[in-house]
């Protein structure tokens, strides 16, 4: 089945093809898609049968209405035996009622049916972003992030499961009525399938036109999502420079630019069916004419015309369905590629599955001759860097801005993974550390701090799930939260909102290090962790930190002197290169790489 619809969409070419068939290279990247795609089908194989069992016995039902109609006309009101027409409308009332609960059931388990497999296409395309380096977040817009998790992957699923089933309810349905229809006349029935090869003609014609503008579409889309997420959270700002009335012409210039496109889809899209289906009307004009004229000849009975002219309707419907199913094809295959194309960025750091188990609370690190540059800049941001610090030391590293002091912390973090050198956690490479047991044991609190909507609670015990209400309390309090939890309406129960919004910055930072102590790692990086509170308050937090975590490996990046003062080591970092020293230099440091 993936090697037919792989040929169906290869026969046509893509937008940017010249010529009508694509290369090898892009028909492998096609079937490795639908394999990915029908991957999330197989597992639903038992609910897919039963759906298809429950659509062939909905399509038997659909079939013999009109034959018992043709029954009650001919047998019953012309042949006017009331007996047969009692019977009969009785058959069909049945017939109904029982067809009605079943489209109910059936609605219903492909409703279900459905959804699982949405949410399994989206948890595993979500699943594969967790993976990637904040480099790949940097270049991609969120909203367009936002629009291929949303719009192409219901997209995506609604043509593996809605068009499944509705392809094969076309398809057994005009079987079905097709042959019905030979059954009273095969001769009215070369009326109605001498048109069918004109119908296919004009569908490949319009594939690219409906391709192209749906992938313009997807992008239209997109832009709208990134301009909405950008700008919502920085409403604030966007106020206090007087920018609404730019921003809403911007919106207004993107809607009208996303209205024309859906216009244009419209306008292709209507020209794709409707070619087909004037066709088919003008070929069941041609039924009643030549029908109408047997009767009226008196060599063929009404009942007969009438059902064959209700089965003739009812096989228009599934090819007009299936002809819609060719459209559904080009809007899936856009989706398709704008989902496999995150879906095949590389991860950059990989799990390794025989991860060597690490020790109960250590945080010796040694950075041996470590090298680092991103993607596509030449210059390197760490350049042959080499360190020991012993389990339990406070380091402070001191560097001006741009000096790799943030890109050393996200190494640790194996955020990135050096290019050249290793980074060791107590004598073991990062790389051969359980990925997941790693980042627990080392806490990073940034200026940056991220908070969800929820409770105080809720926030603080983000790392550590399984904590107790107790243990959520106490670093609070340790936390120097003890004012801001009084001031809450329900305490350590409040909702926080979006983002946290109506805090303070020094109230989210202590909350981001009530956090970290919660978590209870080997390793402390206080990130400009203080940069938002004041003198005093920084200095009790250092001292509590200095003593929850004496035992532990801290490490300090501060443009603050104050709070790089005490440290065990300083690590200068000048130009990608670092230096040892047992005092602080550059207290003025900054931290803006």
């Amino acid at each position: 089945m993936i090697r037919w619809i792989t040929r169906i969409i290869d026969t046509s070419g893509s937008v940017a093809d010249e010529g009508p068939m694509l290369s090898s290279g892009a028909q492998r990247n096609h079937e490795t898609s639908l394999r990915w795609l029908f991957s999330f089908i197989r597992p639903q194989r038992k609910a897919i049968t039963g759906l298809l069992g429950l659509s062939l016995l909905a399509t038997a039902m659909v079939l013999l209405q009109p034959w018992l109609t043709k029954l009650l006309i001919d047998n019953g009101l012309l042949a006017k035996d009331y007996g047969v027409l009692l019977q009969i409308a009785g058959a069909m009332m049945l017939v109904g009622i029982f067809n009605t609960l079943l489209s109910g059931f059936n609605r219903y388990c492909h409703t279900r049916l459905s959804g699982q497999v949405l949410f399994a296409l989206r948890e595993d395309l979500y699943g594969h972003l967790q993976k990637l380096s904040p480099a790949f977040y940097s270049r991609r817009r969120i909203g367009d992030l936002m629009s291929r998790l949303d719009g192409d992957v219901a997209q995506i699923q609604r043509f593996a499961v809605d068009a499944l089933f509705a392809s094969v309810s076309g398809i057994l349905g005009l079987l079905g009525a097709l042959v019905m229809m030979l059954m009273l006349s095969w001769e009215l029935s070369l009326i109605a399938l001498v048109l069918v090869p004109l119908e296919i003609l004009w569908l490949r014609w319009m594939r690219r036109k409906v391709e192209h503008h749906t992938r313009r579409l997807r992008e239209r889309s997109a832009d709208l999502s990134a301009f909405l997420v950008e700008t919502l959270p920085a409403m604030k700002f966007i106020q206090s420079v007087g920018q609404e009335g730019a921003e809403g012409r911007k919106l207004q210039g993107l809607s009208s630019g996303y209205l024309d496109q859906l216009l244009k889809l419209q306008v292709v899209e209507f020209f794709t069916q409707a070619i087909p289906t004037t066709l088919v009307s003008i070929s069941r004009a041609g039924v009643f004419l030549l029908g109408g004229y047997w009767v009226i000849q008196g060599d063929w009975q009404l009942g007969a015309l009438i059902a064959f002219s209700t089965y003739l309707g009812m096989a228009i419907g599934p090819v007009q369905s299936l002809l819609g199913l060719y459209v559904s094809l080009q809007r899936m295959v856009v989706s398709l590629d704008r989902v496999m194309e995150l879906r095949s960025e590389p991860v950059s750091v990989a799990k390794d599955d025989n991860a060597e188990e690490l020790p109960a609370y250590v945080g010796a690190l040694r950075f041996d001759n470590v090298s680092f540059s991103h993607q596509g800049r030449p210059n390197k941001v760490l350049d042959g860097v080499s360190f020991n610090l012993a389990s339990g030391q406070k380091a402070a590293i001191v560097g001006a801005s741009g000096s790799g002091k943030s890109t050393l912390i996200d190494l640790l973090h194996r955020h990135y993974d050096p290019g050249e050198g290793a980074i060791f956690y107590h004598g073991v490479d990062l790389k051969h550390c359980d990925l997941s047991e790693l980042r627990r044991r080392i806490a990073v609190v940034s200026q940056d701090i991220v908070l969800f909507r929820g409770s105080l609670t809720d926030n603080i015990r983000y790392a550590n799930p399984s904590a107790s209400d107790e243990q959520v309390k106490a670093a609070a309090i340790q936390a120097q939260l003890g004012a801001l939890i009084a001031q809450l309406p329900e305490g350590l129960a409040t909702p926080l909102g979006e983002r946290g919004q109506q805090l303070s910055g020094g109230q989210k930072q202590r909350i981001a290090i009530a956090r970290a102590l919660l978590q209870q790692p080997d390793i402390l990086v206080m990130d400009e962790a203080t940069s938002a509170v004041d003198a005093e308050t920084e200095r009790e937090i250092i001292q509590q930190v200095d003593r929850l975590f004496a035992d532990r490996t801290r490490i300090l990046i501060s443009h603050r002197a104050s709070t790089l003062q005490e440290a065990d080591v300083y690590l200068h970092l000048k130009e990608g290169r670092i230096r040892v020293s047992d005092q602080l230099e550059e207290p003025e440091a900054s931290n803006d790489d």
